[in-house]
């Protein structure tokens, strides 16, 4: 189980984020983003390398207030290849120098959410140690369906496309459920849900990822 450490980052999280998600293709907002950390979760790499983290902010810019998904990969040193992936790097209290990835294109993080989705690997909470993540629900599909993923980016958030031709899609920009009911769109096979703090104190509920059995998502 990976290890949380309470320690100081500079930057911070929060403020690497703030220069970054105006350059995504899936951000709403038109200026500089006022965020708030609003939940996510963990999930362990097997080897003990990468920190892999699904953190929520939420975005009080403009009218009204936007949650956003933004899986984070964090290694001790650069990723080979991975320069238009880079979010920035951080002075962390106790392990050094970190670079933090837009997870959706690190191989690490992207094998854990498929093993997530595929039930072979569980939600761990942000922010305590060897703790299940509790209001994180999974609905599993078989084994294999995940392999030779192409990562794209576009206004409605991220695709993992596999060539036999299931669809992970990625809700960037995050849409709460009414009464946290989640439906599953027609041709879904999987999905991710959970919680997030919404700005008025209450609980949001929505989907994180719906994985849909082939053509258009």
């Amino acid at each position: 189980m990976a290890v949380i450490h309470h320690t100081t980052l500079k930057p911070t999280k929060l403020e690497l984020l703030t220069a970054w998600l105006p350059s995504r293709p899936w951000y709403r907002g038109t200026g500089e983003p006022q965020l708030a950390k609003a939940g996510g979760f963990r999930l362990d790499d097997p080897q003990g390398e990468v920190g892999i983290e699904f953190m929520v902010v939420t975005d009080a810019f403009g009218p009204e207030p936007v949650a956003y998904l933004v899986p984070l990969a964090y290694r001790g040193a650069p990723l080979e290849g991975a320069e238009h992936a880079l979010v920035g790097t951080m002075e962390h209290g106790v392990l050094g120098q970190r670079w933090a990835y837009d997870g959706c294109h690190d191989p690490v993080l992207v094998a854990r959410l498929t093993a997530l989705i595929e039930g072979r690997a569980q939600a761990q909470d942000q922010d305590v140690s060897d703790t299940p993540a509790q209001e994180v629900v999974v609905s599993r599909t078989e084994e294999g369906l995940l392999t030779d993923l192409t990562v794209t980016d576009d206004r409605e958030g991220t695709a993992l496309t596999t060539p036999q031709g299931p669809v992970l899609r990625l809700r960037r920009a995050l849409e709460p459920v009414a009464d946290g009911l989640f439906v599953p769109p027609q041709g879904a096979i999987g999905h991710v849900t959970g919680s997030w703090a919404a700005p008025d104190g209450t609980r949001a509920q929505g989907a994180f990822a719906v994985l849909h059995g082939g053509g258009r998502a």
